[in-house]
C-alpha cells in the first residue's frame, strides 16, 4: 500500500509501547485509526490523547485470547470506518521464568496472547481486506526472539518464532491478492512488555512466581530504559526493523 490518507488501520496492544506508536505514525499519515486493547482506561487515555486536527482515532476494549472478541472488534471497525485496509497484530506479553521452570498456566498464556492473538486477528480482517478489493496489508508483531534463542524466555521466543513462520506463510499466500505482509522484528524498545502480568487473567488461577531468572530480566529492563523508544522505532529514525515476511535467502 502507498497511498495511506483516508484508509483505515487497527492495531491490538494500541494503549501504549510500539502500538501507540503504530496508531500515531498512521494517523500522521492521514489514516483513520481504531486501537485495540485490554486496558480500558489506558486506552480511554490515549484516544483523547489523539484529540485535534487529526484524523479520526478510536478504541475498542479487545482480549486477543478470545476470537469472538476479536471478530467483534472487527465488526465495530467496519461500522466506524466502513472498511479496514491495515490490521496490525501486536498486543504481546512475556513469561515469567526460564523454559525448565515455566508453568503450564504460564505456557498457555503466552501461547494465547502472542500466537493466538496473531491467529485470531488474521481470521477475523483478512476477509474483510479481501472484500473490499483495494488491497492492504497485514504487520504482525514478532521480535528478534522469532530469529534468535535466548536463555530464559523459551515461551516468548517460541511464540515468536511462530509468528514468523505464520507470516512467511501468509505472504506468499496473500502477494497474488494484492495484500502484503510484513514482520515487525524490534528488538529492546522502551514499552511495558516487562510488567505485562498486570493483565494476568484469572481464568489461569493464581500467577506463578517470577522464578529464579527474575534478576536477569530485572537487568534487562534497566537496559530496555536505554534502548529505543516506541515513537521512534515507527518514525524510522532508529535503524531498521521491519522485516519483509520472507526472508532472504
Amino acid at each position: 500500500m502507498r497511498d495511506l490518507v483516508g484508509k483505515t488501520a487497527f492495531v491490538t496492544g494500541g494503549a501504549s509501547g510500539i502500538g501507540l506508536a503504530m496508531g500515531r505514525a498512521f494517523a500522521g499519515a492521514g489514516m483513520r485509526v481504531m486501537l485495540a486493547d485490554i486496558e480500558a482506561k489506558p486506552l480511554e487515555q490515549a484516544i483523547e490523547a489523539f484529540k485535534g486536527n487529526l484524523p479520526e482515532v478510536r478504541g475498542v476494549v479487545c482480549d486477543v485470547r478470545d476470537y469472538a472478541d476479536v471478530e467483534r472488534a472487527a465488526r465495530m471497525t467496519v461500522e466506524a470506518f466502513g472498511k479496514v485496509h491495515v490490521v496490525c497484530n501486536n498486543a504481546g506479553v512475556t513469561g515469567s521464568a526460564g523454559t525448565d521452570n515455566i508453568s503450564l498456566q504460564d505456557w498457555q498464556w503466552v501461547i494465547d496472547i502472542n500466537l493466538m492473538g496473531v491467529v485470531h486477528g488474521v481470521k477475523a480482517f483478512l476477509p474483510l481486506l479481501k472484500a473490499h478489493g483495494e488491497g492492504g496489508h497485514i504487520v504482525n508483531t514478532a521480535s528478534m526472539a522469532g530469529f534468535l534463542s535466548d536463555t530464559g524466555f523459551g515461551a516468548y521466543t517460541a511464540s515468536k518464532f511462530a509468528v514468523v513462520g505464520i507470516s512467511e506463510a501468509l505472504s506468499t499466500e496473500l502477494e497474488p491478492q494484492g495484500i502484503g505482509v510484513s514482520i515487525l522484528c524490534p528488538g529492546w524498545v522502551a514499552t511495558r512488555i516487562s510488567e505485562s502480568r498486570r493483565n494476568w487473567p484469572n481464568e489461569y488461577g493464581v500467577p506463578p512466581p517470577k522464578g529464579p531468572l527474575a534478576e536477569r530480566f530485572a537487568e534487562l529492563v534497566r537496559f530496555r530504559k536505554c534502548g529505543l523508544g516506541s515513537r521512534s522505532v515507527l518514525t524510522g529514525s532508529s535503524p531498521p526493523i521491519a522485516s519483509s515476511a520472507r526472508r532472504r535467502r
